[in-house]
């Protein structure tokens, strides 16, 4: 079975390899994860998932190959730990839910009578309140209802009653496809990294001041500059309009840059790049910074992410005067060129799905104009603008 295992996990294009896969084995033989289901989960989780996109996949996979423990239609010789059966806890129950099941006996006597039914049925049961089976109210089974209940072989959960669940998932958010959110996208920013020790000299310096001591004979303490991400990164957010859907996901991008990068700068704009951005969007229309000044003040190595969705006239990025809002006075398509000119490093994350790009024409014309660097705001499509940006 733990052969099927890993060949499954492989099959789905993990990137599981065989010393994992000798080492979990290894971890199983040393006892570590006893005879409990879910002990062995978190084990084979530590040891074969690497990247938290793939946790999903991976639970996937586990329901389908360990599924069979408590569903094959041998039931009367499956050897079914007490513990795999149990509910993690019991928090979940009511004060009326745990009365019923020390009136049935307790944990034990459910337990025990479980392997004695196991061991008497010989056939599929529909209904009823004793047999293992569907649609009743015996505490063994799935699909009916019994506030003690041990589910088995059913798809999901009815009632949410079940001792245990099989089958939850908890990872469909960290699917590489899906919309990032604050707790995963400080993982896939900290690919965007350059350490350097800058600044004054504040923090121990263990190996140094060790050396230094050995050396003269008496405590000589060395103290070095922080180590810090070196690399500088300048935002360009699109705000209001269409934008206005998808705010979530960039207050997240936003919240998590500011917690990773200490060279962080921002500013904003709407649609596309003018003449003019801001940093207090109740205050746009009064304190404008002229772009060009941006251009000056932050130099060559920065690097540079537009967020927005292009999605507006084509006449907008094309044509002065094309702005929705003002007279421009040079089109929004010079001033991209200005910034890509610059900055060699830029990308740009669009929040709506990348299949639907093609229904938009301006978005297609941005891409162009930053080189073909525009990619999706998932984990996939941050992931991949990250490495553009450490080419």
């Amino acid at each position: 079975m733990f052969e099927t295992f890993f060949t499954e996990l492989r099959a789905a294009k993990l990137p599981v390899t065989l010393k994992e896969y000798l080492t979990l084995l290894e971890a199983v033989g040393a006892g570590l994860a006893s005879d409990r289901v879910e002990d062995f989960y978190y084990l084979a989780r530590a040891t074969l998932v690497k990247d938290e996109r793939n946790l999903d996949r991976f639970d996937q996979i586990f329901a389908h190959v360990f599924k069979g423990i408590a569903s094959i239609p041998e039931a009367a010789e499956a050897q079914i730990p007490e513990e795999w059966l149990r509910r993690i806890s019991t928090l979940h129950l009511t004060d009326e839910d745990k009365k019923r099941i020390e009136a049935l006996g307790g944990w034990e006597t459910i337990m025990e009578e479980l392997q004695k039914r196991l061991a008497e049925q010989k056939e599929r049961h529909q209904g009823g309140n004793k047999w293992i089976g569907t649609g009743g109210t015996s505490p063994f089974g799935a699909y009916g209802y019994n506030p003690a209940g041990i589910r088995i072989g059913q798809k999901e959960s009815r009632h949410r009653r079940a001792i245990k669940v099989w089958d939850k998932r908890e990872f469909k958010d960290l699917a590489g496809t899906s919309e990032i959110g604050t707790r995963t996208i400080k993982v896939a920013l900290r690919r965007l990294r350059q350490f350097a020790r800058s600044g004054a000299a504040s923090e121990l310096d263990l190996d140094g001041t060790i050396r230094g001591t050995a050396e003269k004979g008496y405590l000589d303490i060395h103290l070095r500059a922080e180590r810090h991400n070196a690399v500088k990164l300048l935002m360009f957010f699109d705000i209001g309009g269409s934008m206005d859907d998808h705010v979530k996901e960039v207050e997240e991008l936003f919240s998590a840059a500011r917690a990773e990068f200490k060279h962080l700068e921002y500013y904003y704009f709407h649609n596309c790049l003018y003449e003019g951005v801001w940093k207090d969007n109740s205050r746009r229309y009064t304190d404008k910074i002229d772009t060009w000044q941006v251009l000056h003040t932050y130099p060559a190595d920065y690097k540079v992410i537009f967020v927005g969705d292009a999605s507006m006239s084509p006449y907008e990025i094309t044509v002065a005067g094309g702005s929705v809002e003002h007279m421009n006075p040079e089109p929004g398509a010079l001033w991209l060129k200005r910034v890509t000119d610059v900055y060699k490093h830029t990308i740009w994350l669009n929040p709506i799905e990348q299949n639907a790009w093609d229904w938009t024409p301006s978005i297609g014309i941005v891409n162009k104009l930053v080189g073909g660097r525009m990619f999706p705001l998932t984990l996939d499509g941050l992931d991949a603008g990250i490495r553009e940006l450490m080419r």
